[in-house]
């Protein structure tokens, strides 16, 4: 008797009678196909959020362990190169850069703009103002050329003395790629082909009170666009707003300086009242624009000995900084939003 027989003679009421409700075997359900197929890790993320956070770290940590293997081994095998300058362009891609980007994306959230302006190759002379007790703003500007660039150019910087005077910082600037802020290193750089800056306000721009700022002080006697001018390199100007709040300088202790032998002594509202808390650097909104070059090829060879020509466009350079400022100030909402 077969299955449909069976279920039929169960449910005679009678010989000869059927009962109109008939129940036949229900068929297997098929299940139907799922729209992804998704792994045993998948579905144990899903599961359990922590597994995927706990995952993510370790592979961080892996990733860590792995580069800093590869550092050490091109460090002690000496698979790098350091220019006559000092540049270790390894040292500073893995150790230096990293350690400033943290400020650079997260404390200050710099925005860059006219990047653009930077030439592609060849060598070009960034100018800049200068501000903010510590010089941090240069140090900026080297993470957004060289991180923003399409190019991802290095920013040489030409710096003062007590910065190479000043034990462990005056090794790492050269390791950074920064010299003197000289002529005779300048041009070299330049002729080299590099990207360099220069801070024409110096001590005068960094350690001005803070009821001075986005004024630019005096540039110089246009030291920095002869070398410009004898190289036929442009001159790109950048301005740079945010470095004048991070530690507003409310006085000067003169005779600690001197006592120190450094240019000023600052007291801001935070330091030395706080101690090393005051070090710690307001987070400011920060925007850096690069201008339209301005081009030096069309000087004669001995303009770069005209005084009269040197500070023309000494005042042309600084003059568009200081309208730069002035406009990036009007469009900026709040000191710390931006």
């Amino acid at each position: 008797m077969n299955d449909v027989a069976k279920v039929i003679h169960l449910h005679e009421d009678k010989p000869g009678r059927v009962s109109p409700r008939l129940r036949f075997p229900a068929e297997p359900a098929v299940p139907s196909a799922p729209a992804q197929v998704t792994s045993i890790t998948d579905r144990l993320d899903e599961a359990d959020p922590s597994r995927s956070m706990v995952d993510g770290v370790a592979r961080s940590l892996t990733k860590q362990i792995g580069d800093t293997a590869a550092f050490l081994r091109r460090r002690i095998t000496g698979d790098y190169q350091v220019d006559e300058f000092g540049y270790d362009p390894h040292f500073n891609d893995a150790v230096l850069l990293p350690a400033l980007r943290p400020l650079f994306d997260k404390w200050f959230r710099v925005e860059v703009s006219g990047i653009e302006n930077v030439p592609a190759t060849g060598g070009a002379l960034v100018v800049s103002n200068h501000a903010g007790v510590i010089p941090l703003d240069g140090l900026m500007a080297s993470v957004a050329v060289r991180d923003k660039h399409p190019q991802h150019r290095p920013l040489r910087m030409l710096a003062a003395d007590l910065v190479f005077e000043t034990p462990v910082v005056g090794s790492m600037a050269r390791k950074a790629g920064h010299t003197l802020a000289c002529n005779p290193d300048a041009e070299r750089l330049l002729r080299n082909g590099e990207v360099a800056a220069v801070f024409p306000e110096g001590f005068k721009g960094v350690g001005k009170p803070f009821t001075e700022r986005y004024k630019l002080q005096r540039f110089g006697r246009g030291g920095f666009v002869s070398a410009a001018v004898r190289t036929g390199v442009p001159i790109v100007p950048c301005s740079i707003v945010g470095s004048e709040e991070i530690y507003p300088k409310i006085g000067d202790l003169a005779p600690l300086a001197r006592l120190l032998n450094l240019p000023y002594f600052p007291v801001t509202p935070l330091f030395p009242h706080f101690g090393p808390l005051g070090l710690i650097p307001l987070p400011s909104k920060w925007h850096i624009e690069f201008g339209a070059p301005i081009y030096t090829d069309s000087y004669e060879p001995g303009a770069a000995d005209d005084p009269m020509i040197m500070f023309e466009v000494t005042d042309n350079v600084r003059e568009t900084i200081q309208q730069t400022l002035y406009r990036l100030l009007a469009q900026r909402r709040n000191v710390f939003l931006g």
